[in-house]
């Protein structure tokens, strides 16, 4: 991990640095599934203490990224076709019902800042920065939908998904190009508060995406890069 844990953003805290260090290198496959992350290595290579480091894998557990085993401690996720397949029938599931419902509720300062996730991902081409762009955007959708029971199951199942996405864009970057296309499409049924369009776009958006990781490879943690 020499190479992988190195301080990159100015003018963080410690606990930022390393849970976005720490996030990226997971995300772009430095960190494949199942590597042991040990708080003292990663502190010495990062040059902060334990407690920033212990806070970060916290985050990351909470995010589905990190699981922590009993007399081992934190490993990085190891990810499956079955897994996969259970994540994207929940998000097919409950998405389409949600949108429905922020079409409805989204405010035009909810569109906005949706906008604005849109055109940095348009600009990104690091597929880890994408997915977690990618994450935030369909979260702040749900928000909007204002149900917090549907927005509690999502969270984790969008939070375990990001990783998926992520190395699905390694193998296929052209997945972005299209990805975002889909998004400015999402967008544009929200302006309209066409809740039939905004269903049928983002169904159409998670089917083509689940194609895309299951392209790249049955397992997108071992999949060649």
């Amino acid at each position: 991990m020499q190479d992988v844990l190195e301080a990159s953003l100015p003018r963080v805290t410690a606990h930022e640095l390393v849970l976005d260090t720490l996030r990226r290198s997971i995300l772009g496959g430095a960190l494949p599934g199942g590597t042991r992350l040990v708080q003292a290595d990663i502190a010495s290579r990062l040059s902060v203490s334990t407690t920033p480091v212990r806070e970060a894998l916290r985050d990351l557990a909470a995010e589905g990224l990190v699981v922590f085993r009993p007399h081992i401690g934190a490993v990085v996720r190891e990810l499956n076709l079955d897994e996969l397949v259970e994540l994207y029938d929940i998000r097919k599931s409950l998405e389409p019902l949600a949108i429905r419902r922020a079409a409805a509720r989204i405010s035009d300062d909810e569109l906005a800042a949706a906008a604005e996730l849109a055109k940095e991902m348009e600009r990104e081409t690091d597929p880890a920065a994408w997915a977690e762009l990618n994450r935030k955007f369909h979260a702040l959708l749900e928000d909007a939908a204002q149900a917090p029971f549907i927005r509690s199951v999502l969270k984790g199942v969008q939070d375990i998904a990001a990783i998926y996405v992520a190395h699905s864009l390694i193998g296929q970057p052209s997945r972005i190009l299209s990805g975002n296309k889909e998004h400015r499409a999402l967008l544009t049924a929200l302006g309209r508060r066409d809740e039939d369009a905004a269903a049928k776009v983002l169904i159409a958006h998670l089917d083509a995406t689940l194609q895309s990781i299951l392209k790249v490879g049955s397992d997108p943690a071992t999949s060649k890069r």
